[in-house]
């Protein structure tokens, strides 16, 4: 999904889309239990520096970021 530059926005919602990003930006570097311990201070900078990522500090909020972290275990998981 990074490689395309006509890629649709990305938004705080979409977390299937933000961890599949995150996935492949880190692969297995971060594991299941890593994931889970990431500060919410870090996913939000490294959310925010997606590519196609649209949404704004001001309009994120725990529960996107719990929603990501899930979401980003998931997608861990199916590449095991």
């Amino acid at each position: 999904m990074s490689d395309n530059k006509f890629a649709l926005p990305i938004h705080w919602n979409d977390y299937e889309d933000i961890a599949i990003e995150l996935y492949e930006k880190f692969g297995d570097d971060f594991d299941e239990s890593r994931i889970y311990r990431i500060r919410f201070t870090e996913l939000l900078e490294w959310v925010l520096s997606l590519p196609n990522f649209a949404g704004t500090r001001a309009e994120s909020n725990e529960g996107h970021l719990e929603q990501i972290q899930s979401a980003w275990v998931y997608e861990w998981r199916d590449n095991q």
